[in-house]
């Protein structure tokens, strides 16, 4: 049984992998006599990761952390200093190259950030971009202008606004979206295969037609590139 862990921004986040079965877990009731080994990514330092790994140790179950690297198999990276590139996004790329071969991808990943990391069939990462989250992007309006207000209650649409709460939030909602179709003027097929994951995937996932939403996404780019790294 492997245990993958996937450190965020905002959340560390858990799984076990058995015959090829990804699953949430607990990690307050971990399996260690279980366990064999633990794969983890961090985009920086957490003290609960930390405690992880300590646990790891005592129950002598070997550690790995995922790292960007130039080239993985046939999958190569678009950045020249390849390590500035966010380990989440990597993992996202190995999954969608994994899961959707010989086609291009466009990998959107909605955390705290947008990321948008365009894929092209033969493997080959052409570059992506970094925007604010739709929280991110909403709330900087919220707290940098005297006018612009909120509403809790106030879904994300694709629509005109006609007040000023769902002009706000459908206004971070089409920026979004206009930024997944510009991604796709950088392919030649521009009808590439679209994979949305994390906390607003669903949401722009259903404003596309055969798009596909996975939550756990990046945790299988983790599983992937620990049997790819093996080789």
């Amino acid at each position: 049984m492997r245990l993958l862990i996937d450190v965020g921004n905002t959340a560390l986040k858990a799984a076990l992998c058995q015959q090829g079965e990804i699953k949430p877990c607990d990690v307050s009731a971990l399996p260690w006599r279980q366990i064999n080994e633990l794969v983890y990514a961090s985009v920086g330092k957490n003290e609960q990761l930390n405690g992880l790994l300590a646990q790891a140790s005592a129950f002598q179950v070997p550690c790995f952390e995922a790292k960007v690297t130039k080239q993985l198999s046939n999958l190569s990276c678009a950045y020249q200093q390849f390590s500035n590139l966010g380990i989440d996004r990597w993992l996202g790329l190995i999954a969608a190259f994994q899961l959707w071969p010989q086609q291009d991808c466009i990998v959107i990943d909605t955390g705290t950030a947008t990321t948008i990391d365009v894929l092209t069939a033969q493997g080959q990462h052409l570059g992506g971009w970094i925007l604010p989250g739709l929280d991110l992007m909403t709330r900087s309006l919220t707290q940098n202008t005297q006018r612009v207000f909120d509403d809790a209650n106030t879904p994300f649409a694709n629509e005109l606004g006609v007040n000023t709460p769902n002009g706000l939030k459908n206004g971070a909602l089409v920026a979004t979206l206009g930024a997944v179709e510009q991604a796709k003027l950088h392919l030649t097929n521009k009808k590439p295969q679209l994979i949305f994951a994390g906390g607003y995937g669903a949401l722009l996932k259903a404003q596309f037609l055969d798009a596909i939403y996975d939550p756990q996404l990046v945790m299988k780019g983790l599983n992937y590139w620990y049997e790819l790294s093996k080789n």
